[in-house]
């Protein structure tokens, strides 16, 4: 029988569909966005502007969709509460959401620097020193067009899922494969980040792309250890984008960054264990799923 889903604590629900989450996000985002970059000659401004911003909804609007088209109330509740429910994320665990972003790019501006590197890029320290108060939009942008769209279906429906099934690694690996390939059209449209800084095929596209499965550990890690929290993930997302806008770092420096990423996923998984990454065993998620 299965717990409510709105439990603080491991096992997890067993009722999400997490393939036919994956599966509808990563094809309607890749309609969506791969026609806007296709369209792009023929198609209006704002109507390109539109479907690249309708495939980035993606992941929230499919994960409500099938909460409410295929799960009960209680799974319903339970969905939105872990989104909104600030109680469940502890002091400590406030620290390592916010902190990692800082801390990962600091270690490697500063490795970078002490082998004759620029460490931040300097263009866009610069401009955030010019502009201080550009902060105020940057952040809200990568706070409303990210985390909130992304991690109540990454996290909070795909993710959740298949841990009921599946050890947290091996889930984490799943989500992380499949949403860095759902990022891949933003490179074939021009004006994205993606598409102007980092390019496909460069070194940076292939930095980028495996940093998302890596630290697709993380995001399971902090999940698992947070009551299930949605928002924490939200708010671990958050803090990735937006210390990444504000500080980007030098092409060697973002070399550095992936290798620490490594690292620190290797010592949590040795840590905490890789079928829950809570260093709680097996049992908490095997029993009542």
């Amino acid at each position: 029988m299965d717990r409510a889903p709105d439990e603080r604590s491991l096992p997890f629900s067993a009722q999400a569909r997490p393939w036919l989450f994956l599966g509808l996000t990563l094809g309607l985002t890749w309609s969506f966005e791969f026609l806007a970059a296709a369209g792009a000659a023929i198609i209006p401004v704002w109507g390109g502007t539109a479907l690249r911003y309708l495939g980035g909804a993606m992941p929230l609007l499919v994960a409500v969709g099938l909460a409410y088209l295929k799960h009960d109330r209680p799974f319903q509740r339970g969905f939105w509460r872990r989104i909104v429910d600030f109680r469940r994320i502890t002091l400590g665990w406030y620290a390592a959401i916010l902190l990692y972003a800082p801390v990962k790019s600091g270690l490697a501006a500063l490795i970078d620097f002490l082998l004759g590197g620029d460490g931040i890029a300097p263009e866009t320290l610069t401009q955030f020193v010019e502009q201080p108060l550009m902060a105020v939009p940057i952040l809200a942008f990568w706070l409303l067009f990210g985390p909130i769209p992304e991690e109540p279906g990454w996290r909070g429906y795909a993710l959740d899922g298949l841990q009921a099934r599946r050890g947290a690694v091996t889930s984490s690996l799943i989500v992380g494969v499949v949403w860095s390939l759902w990022h891949l059209p933003l490179f074939f449209i021009d004006g994205t980040w993606q598409a102007e800084s980092v390019g496909l095929g460069t070194q940076r596209f292939w930095l980028y792309m495996l940093t998302i499965v890596v630290e697709a550990i993380l995001y399971t890690w902090i999940y698992n250890n947070t009551g299930r929290s949605t928002l924490a993930a939200i708010l671990f997302h958050f803090a990735g984008n937006a210390f990444g806008e504000l500080f980007a770092l030098s092409q060697r420096a973002e070399l550095f960054s992936f290798v620490i990423a490594i690292v620190v996923t290797a010592a949590v998984v040795a840590i905490w264990g890789p079928r829950t990454l809570t260093g709680k065993g097996q049992e908490a998620a095997s029993q009542g799923v």
